[in-house]
């Protein structure tokens, strides 16, 4: 089990070393133990790219031979959960989890009275966005984005399909968007941003296709180390063209993957005495999953966890979690407590756990995350200077 550092040594101390060394405000958390010294110095443009899904164990070992592996400044950890929802969040508002109060894919909103998929902002079920709904989502987020924290130009570069999505401008602060289809689109974009000298500038890149090849077939498959060789060479020619530029590019992750299979996977429809036991459809993700349990059904619970399921389940009361620091520390989101479930299900090894709604439309995945393995937790930090 790999928990998350919040103390110096996780994404979460990457974005306070960014926010200070841009001339923002001290964070809430300290800086990255393993930030250089005077890196800032003379740089006018600071590029962050996210390769969604980019593990460190995986760089390092089966992405040996490119350009980023042999760039890689430190090992950080992921946020808790390794996920995208969690963690890109946490990039957006420089907090973890406990502040900013996005624990998963699927989540329970009380005040909705919904089980939402956070990032299209559609109910579990399907259905239209929080935007569409009436909701106004910078209210219903109510974060603040880290580039309000920076005092310079802000740029997201993000894939046209999600780069107005309801989240992305509820997060985006001042920001300037722009959109792209292609990875030469991708750069070519990054390149207009540093080559441009009227202003200083932080651009905030995202780039999730390598995530979705991992979920498709697997992160040890060949088209996984296609598609990261093919973006290594292209971030090779840009960084290339922009060498004679006051440039700091940085590339880290949101988490790394764990492949699994159908002998792996937990079906909550094979055990309805479990699935009886709850009030709600499992949240968060399949590698960790929050439970809702009826109010007189949690002894009943537990042990059929302990006795069936002990082989693939770390069964844990979700307040011990909250309370020692597995989703941050300091003060907590004011609805954190509600939307983590009576009961966390931390799957071992590359079991998942899954649950399915009457109509919805099956889809497993190969590579997953989410969970506590090193494979999903570590990340890496490139540095190009």
């Amino acid at each position: 089990m790999v928990l998350p550092d919040y103390q110096g040594h996780g994404l979460v101390n990457l974005m306070s070393s960014l926010i200070t060394g841009l001339g923002g405000k001290a964070p809430e958390y300290p800086p990255l133990a393993a930030w250089p010294d005077g890196i800032m110095q003379g740089i006018r443009h600071v590029v962050l790219i996210l390769v969604d899904g980019l593990g460190y164990d995986y760089l390092l070992s089966q992405g040996a031979e490119t350009r980023l592996a042999q760039t890689v400044h430190c090992r950080m950890t992921s946020v808790f959960p390794s996920t995208t929802a969690s963690a890109i969040t946490s990039v957006y508002t420089g907090v973890a989890p406990q502040q900013h109060g996005l624990t998963g894919w699927h989540m329970y909103f009380r005040e909705l009275g919904s089980v939402l998929a956070v990032l299209p902002g559609v109910p579990r079920y399907g259905g239209v966005t929080l935007k569409k709904s009436g909701i106004p989502v910078n209210r219903f987020f109510s974060h603040r984005s880290v580039f309000e924290r920076i005092p310079r130009k802000c740029h997201v570069v993000s894939p046209a399909r999600i780069a107005c999505s309801d989240f992305n401008l509820a997060h985006r602060g001042k920001a300037a968007i722009t959109d792209y289809t292609t990875g030469d689109a991708f750069f070519a974009a990054l390149e207009r941003i540093v080559r441009q000298r009227s202003e200083r500038t932080f651009t905030y890149a995202y780039w999730p296709d390598f995530d979705h090849v991992c979920h498709e077939v697997g992160s040890h498959s060949d088209a996984a180390l296609a598609h990261l060789t093919a973006f290594d060479a292209a971030y090779q020619a840009f960084i290339t063209a922009i060498r004679a530029t006051p440039t700091l590019v940085l590339v880290a992750a949101d988490h790394g993957f764990i492949d699994t299979s159908p002998a792996r996977t937990v079906n909550l429809a094979d055990h309805p005495d479990l699935a009886d036991a709850l009030v709600l459809p499992l949240c968060g993700e399949p590698r960790l999953a929050y439970c809702y349990v009826k109010p007189r059904q949690a002894s009943r619970f537990e042990q059929y966890i302990l006795t069936e399921l002990a082989h693939c389940i770390e069964l844990r009361d979700s307040q011990e979690l909250l309370e020692k620091g597995f989703f941050g520390t300091g003060t907590p989101h004011p609805r954190l407590a509600e939307r983590i479930g009576d009961y966390t299900l931390v799957m071992k090894e590359n079991w998942i756990v899954k649950d399915r709604l009457p109509f919805e439309r099956e889809h497993r995945q190969v590579g997953v995350h989410g969970g506590v393995d090193a494979a999903e937790m570590y990340v890496p930090l490139c540095i190009e200077r």
